[in-house]
């Protein structure tokens, strides 16, 4: 962090984008929130090419979109596999977290700081202190939801987080989840002087919920859609949704992800 720092334009990008998403989340603010990028980030270069483009589409459609780069450094695995920049940055399986955390977040410094606001999964729990003052929405996924330490974590973030439902699809897992990130805590951590220290966390009142479909189809249709607000209003908690278009609700099918997009908006719409 000392020596890749946070400029001034990136932490005017990094805030401007936490507080536009907590005012549509709120619903002061009446855009659709967009996160839009590649599965997981692997070549810096392309990414940035990525980002210049998107940052276009950001602008042209500001008054209706309010569009995110989707940034992920960390692959969550239900077995084995790549799993991430962060961990192999030379994708030769060759660990180098080192390499891999400051290549992170050089990323994120040249993305946040073209005025792009950048959105990334949380999956290591120490792994924020190095990258979370560049991004503006995070998510905790499908594997971690259940974790008691990401929602911990989340508790103390200082940005909007959406939470998965699990790969089985069980839409209470997720709203647990979210009534627990919503308190405080406390949990074993590394202080800003990188030594162990008990974390305390004051809640995350941005906590919210993401359909992401499960194994025995999606989740994105208006039956599924009411049966989570209710869940969450049974809880006290303001609905809040972001439909994921890929997962269990596309069925694993890039060709599919339009049209659960396009129903997604008509939905909202109607």
């Amino acid at each position: 962090r000392e020596n890749i720092p946070v400029s001034e334009a990136s932490y005017r990008t990094v805030m401007t984008g936490r507080k536009d998403i907590e005012a549509i989340l709120d619903g002061t603010d009446e855009r659709f929130l967009l996160i839009v990028g590649p599965c997981s980030i692997h070549v810096p270069a392309a990414a940035l090419d990525y980002a210049a483009r998107l940052l276009r589409l950001r602008e042209q459609y500001r008054d209706i979109f309010c569009i995110v780069m989707r940034a992920y450094f960390e692959k969550p695995r239900s077995g084995l596999g790549w799993r991430g920049l962060i961990v192999e940055p030379g994708l030769d399986g060759r660990i180098d977290m080192l390499k891999g955390l400051e290549t992170a977040r050089k990323t994120l410094q040249a993305i946040t700081e073209l005025g792009l606001p950048a959105a990334s999964e949380l999956l290591d729990p120490i792994v924020p202190q190095y990258t979370a003052d560049f991004i503006s929405w995070a998510s905790i996924g499908a594997r971690s939801a259940e974790s008691q330490i990401h929602r911990e974590l989340a508790s103390g973030l200082s940005m909007p987080v959406g939470f998965k439902n699990p790969t089985d699809g069980a839409m209470h897992t997720a709203v647990n989840a979210i009534v627990s990130a919503r308190r405080p805590h406390a949990f074993l951590g590394i202080g800003q002087n990188g030594c162990a220290a008990v974390m305390h966390t004051g809640g995350n009142e941005h906590a919210h919920l993401v359909l992401r479909g499960s194994a025995h189809g999606p989740n994105y249709d208006r039956a599924a859609v009411e049966t989570s607000c209710r869940l969450l209003t049974e809880q006290g908690i303001q609905p809040a949704l972001l439909i994921d278009c890929s997962h269990g609700n596309s069925q694993k099918d890039p060709e599919r992800q339009g049209a659960v997009l396009f129903d997604s908006l008509r939905l909202r719409l109607e």
